[in-house]
């Protein structure tokens, strides 16, 4: 079991195997893009691979695939089908913008990979396209209609931004009824590559909560895992859920079970920490499993206590697409 110097086991890997995207979201970074990442400088699909079993023989038992976009890379259905062989690997995941990932839904089934949360912030054409700075919106939308098809768990997170999409939040709570999927709506965090963040957030989760209870009345909580980041909730007579996260107001450091690695190999024990470990390093020079391990080991019992005390010691933000989602 991998536990930090808090106490808290982890056992998620958000593991990005690209920083490039083909969308250009406002929250995420600047429109003019950013300085992504050579060939060499990025973890190959072996060296991520050997990254994976390391902590997986940790205790680590759940991997979510991030980007950038994952499906811009090469290679990454023979990457994920070679991944869910890993003895101890219980659940793989894909955080996606769903525009590349349609000719591989059968495929990801297939392999029982049924887990994929969406990056969807408005189910206005217009908006969506002004928001991504690009037009794939009706692209997006035949994929998500046809993995709910296929029976996979689909969540589309929306991030709320005050002037740009909070007309889209009753929207995404009616689509949510008449549909089997999640919609999750997330705090805007300050990972855009070009600004420090709001002093204040104005649409924090108890305001998406209270705006929603005030056009429905009523909803039910649902029941969720102790390291759950998001409050879900649910209205009457509904096929899907909804829920909030409060990815600013860090409501769920006490119980963060997860650990981030980008696609150059660096490992970050924090969203809102700026340092981060090179593990590409100790993997190209040493390619010794056990050091790798002790590196991982030795980084997760210097972790910040929560996003604030990190970011409290933190420069300035990189854009989210570097992060790792």
């Amino acid at each position: 079991m991998l536990i930090d110097n808090h106490g808290r086991t982890i056992n998620y890997l958000r593991l990005a195997v690209t920083d490039n995207c083909n969308l250009r979201c406002q929250y995420c970074m600047p429109e003019e893009g950013v300085q992504f990442a050579h060939k060499n400088e990025l973890l190959s699909w072996d060296e991520l691979l050997l990254l994976s079993q390391s902590f997986v023989e940790m205790g680590v038992d759940k991997i979510r695939i991030t980007g950038g976009e994952p499906f811009v890379r090469k290679g990454l259905m023979d990457f994920l089908e070679k991944l869910a062989f890993l003895d101890g690997l219980e659940e793989i995941s894909i955080t996606t913008n769903a525009t590349l990932i349609g000719p591989h839904i059968l495929h990801l089934k297939k392999l029982g990979i049924t887990k994929i949360n969406i990056s969807f912030d408005s189910l206005d054409k217009s908006r969506f396209n002004e928001i991504t700075r690009r037009n794939q919106f009706d692209t997006v939308m035949t994929n998500v209609q046809r993995m709910m098809d296929e029976g996979f768990d689909v969540k589309l997170n929306c991030v709320v931004m005050d002037g740009k999409n909070t007309q889209d939040i009753i929207p995404f709570v009616r689509y949510a009824h008449d549909h089997p999927i999640t919609v999750r709506f997330l705090e805007e965090m300050p990972f855009n590559g070009q600004s420090s963040g709001p002093a204040t957030l104005k649409w924090d989760y108890i305001t998406i909560l209270e705006h929603i209870k005030d056009h429905f009345g009523p909803i039910q909580k649902l029941p969720a895992p102790a390291s759950s980041t998001s409050l879900n909730y649910q209205l009457k007579g509904s096929k899907g859920k909804f829920g909030v996260i409060p990815s600013y107001s860090r409501t769920f450091c006490g119980t963060c079970n997860r650990v981030r690695v980008t696609a150059k190999g660096e490992m970050q024990t924090c969203l809102y920490a700026t340092e981060t470990i090179d593990l590409r390093a100790l993997i190209r020079e040493h390619d010794h499993i056990n050091g790798l391990k002790f590196s991982i080991y030795t980084a997760m019992q210097a972790r910040h206590k929560d996003g604030f005390e990190a970011e409290n010691q933190s420069e300035t933000k990189k854009s989210m697409t570097l992060i790792g989602g």
